[in-house]
Order: structure tokens, then sequence, then C-alpha cells
């Protein structure tokens, strides 16, 4: 709240959420979000609520939907989510929105000049995919648990590496400073990207610098992949990391 506060001014209009988060898996507790619920009502403020990981979830935790809050909250909420993740619809680019009828119909105006529509063929499919057994999401989430389980274990045992469970989506974001200042063959590792140049280079592994997230400190990597390329990513990157001096 702290941060929210010391971020809000005079032009600030809105905020968006992201929980479960990517890129650090985090997922806000129902206390956080009537927190939020309360700081965006006292100041008259519209939450954009992307809930595009909310089936993904570990540990027990859950997702709460801060417009399931109440009334007050709820109209001034604007739900995004995603079938992408979930329903691994990626390349169907498929999603939804709601929010009060105003804003929607604005959105629909908007859209509708800007970009081209899904074919009926995916939509028909997203309504399936909403409507119909949600037995194979939840499989996958349970590979996706034991994916997460591996990798973060994976990470801690790396020299300088040190690496939090997240509780929800499928990324990890691991804190790889304690790597900077080292080098191998006239490579210095001083910042995320410097490192995700490095792993690439000498591991042939990609990775996302965490810079690009506001934290250079962090670099994201995505479990969702197979097993076997996380083991074969894991052991190329722990190689790497051993020849750093």
């Amino acid at each position: 709240m702290e941060a929210l506060e010391a971020a809000c001014t005079s032009r600030t209009v809105g905020l968006i959420l992201n929980s479960p988060c990517n890129p650090t898996g985090a997922v806000l507790s129902r206390k956080d979000l009537e927190a939020i619920a309360a700081f965006a009502a006292a100041r008259d403020l519209t939450v954009i609520s992307d809930e595009t990981y909310e089936a993904l979830t570990y540990d027990g935790r859950e997702a709460v939907s801060i417009a399931a809050l109440g009334e007050e909250v709820k109209r001034r909420t604007i739900l995004v989510n995603s079938l992408s993740k979930a329903y691994a619809m990626t390349g169907w680019r498929v999603g939804y929105t709601a929010g009060a009828k105003d804003v929607i119909k604005a959105m629909d105006s908007l859209q509708s000049q800007e970009t081209s529509n899904p074919t009926s063929i995916a939509q028909r499919a997203a309504v399936v995919a909403l409507t119909g057994p949600q037995e194979p999401t939840y499989r996958m989430r349970e590979e996706f648990d034991r994916r997460r389980r591996y990798i973060v274990d994976r990470l801690n045992g790396m020299p300088g590496i040190s690496c939090l469970s997240p509780q929800g989506a499928f990324y990890v974001f691991p804190n790889v400073s304690g790597t900077f200042g080292k080098h191998h063959v006239g490579t210095t590792i001083r910042t995320s990207t410097e490192f995700a140049a490095y792993l690439l280079d000498a591991a042939r592994i990609a990775v996302v610098p965490g810079v690009e997230f506001g934290s250079d400190d962090h670099i994201r990597i995505s479990y969702a992949t197979s097993m076997a390329n996380i083991e074969k990513g894991m052991d190329r990157m722990a190689a790497a990391i051993a020849q750093l001096r």
C-alpha cells in the first residue's frame, strides 16, 4: 500500500493489477485486494484487473478477482482475460473483457476500427473452452506444478542464484545479482541483460532480462515447455555459471 500511495498523484485515473503475476508468479491475497479496492474507491480510480493466469495457481493459493469483493469495486473494475494460457490457445488470439456497459461499448467501438477480429471458429472454440469440462486445465496445472518445483530447486542449487517459489502463472523470476562482477573469457556480468546475453552465447538458452520488468537483479524463465527441455536448459545454465570466475 505504501508503494501505491507513493505512485498515486493528482493525475492518476487508474491502476493495473496482474494476479497471478507475470513475471514473478505472485498471487495477491484477498486481504491485499480488499486494501487495494478501498484505495481505489477513496481516490475514484478505475481498476484494470488482468486475470490471464487465474486458473494456474499452486500450493492451495486462490486467485481472487477484485471485482468479486463488492458492488463498489465491481463498478469501477475492467476485467481482462485471455484463453492463451489456461487453455493453450495462444495462436488463436482470443480473450475477453468485462466491465461497465458504457465502457465496454466504447472499447468495442475503438477496437473495431483498429484491428481485425477473431475468426468465428476461434470464438466458438473459446465458448467451448470456457463452458466445457475443465479437467484438461487441471491436469495441465498439475504438470506446471511439477515443472515449477523442479526448476526452483535447480535454480537455488546454482551459485549466485536465488529463486522464490512462484504461487501462480508459469514463470520463475530468479535473482541473479550474485553473479554480477564475475567474468568468463573476456565477458563480465554486470546487469541482467549481460547475464542473459552470456547464457545465450555460452549455453544456447534464452531468458528475459529482469530490467524489462523493472528489476535489473532478476531474469525471467518460463516453464511452459517440456520437462526434457527444462532439464536440458537447467543443465546448460548450471554449466555456464560454473565457468564464471
